[in-house]
């Protein structure tokens, strides 16, 4: 089996490819001076490919983040994995950042994860039994006690080293986040069969709408 999982939710891109069981690539992508790193996604996806002798029809099933995170980066890695699961009619699964930064956690200790949601919010689940949620950013500590492994991002990591508790910010880890994204899609392969993961099934999860911005009142 063809896997090709990908995430643009996070502070950086990443593209994880597996033949058989087998890890053919996994590679990140950073954003630069003049590109945001979601701008390198399809020119990669196209060069794995093309280096590893393959075309979109051979993938059996991709996997892609949807959220939450930013939401230029859930709009970009889910519009390519939807139009790329229709051209082709290949299965595709939904994963959400709460699942994939859970896997972090190898200790017996519960865990608890918690991100920047701007607007003195945080986006709060455990990756499992928790629904994902937002709570108030002063709420947090209330939630997180000894027996707690607490994952976040840099901004909420400073948050509660303020505070005294100590978190571990995904953005430091050098965790393969895709091999993570990837074991996941094939757990709910295997555990949901009666699934079809249709492609149009597969929807971002912002938990917050994203704000629009209203065009400016022109007076005449």
């Amino acid at each position: 089996m063809i896997t090709l999982v990908f995430d643009t939710c996070f502070n950086k891109s990443y593209i994880y490819l597996k033949i058989d069981n087998k890890i053919n690539v996994s590679k990140s992508l950073i954003s630069d001076d003049k590109n945001y790193h979601t701008a390198y996604l399809i020119p990669q996806i196209c060069e794995i490919l093309k280096e590893n002798k393959l075309f979109v029809k051979d993938i059996d099933v991709i996997g892609v983040n949807i959220g939450p995170g930013s939401f230029t980066g859930i709009r970009a890695g889910l519009t390519i994995a939807r139009v790329l699961s229709q051209q082709a009619n290949i299965k595709l699964v939904g994963v959400n950042s709460f699942e994939i930064l859970s896997k972090i956690n190898n200790t017996e200790k519960r865990t608890i994860i918690a991100l920047d949601a701007r607007k003195k919010m945080v986006y709060f689940s455990d990756g499992i039994l928790i629904k994902p949620q937002l709570i108030q950013k002063d709420s947090l500590k209330d939630y997180i006690d000894d027996d707690c492994f607490v994952i976040t991002d840099s901004s909420i990591n400073l948050y509660l080293k303020e505070a005294g508790i100590n978190s571990l910010c995904y953005e430091d880890c050098s965790c393969d986040f895709g091999k993570f994204l990837s074991d996941i899609v094939n757990c709910k392969l295997t555990n949901e069969p009666d699934n079809d993961f249709h492609w149009a099934k597969v929807k971002p999860l912002y938990i917050q709408e994203p704000s629009i911005t209203k065009p400016k009142t022109v007076i005449r």
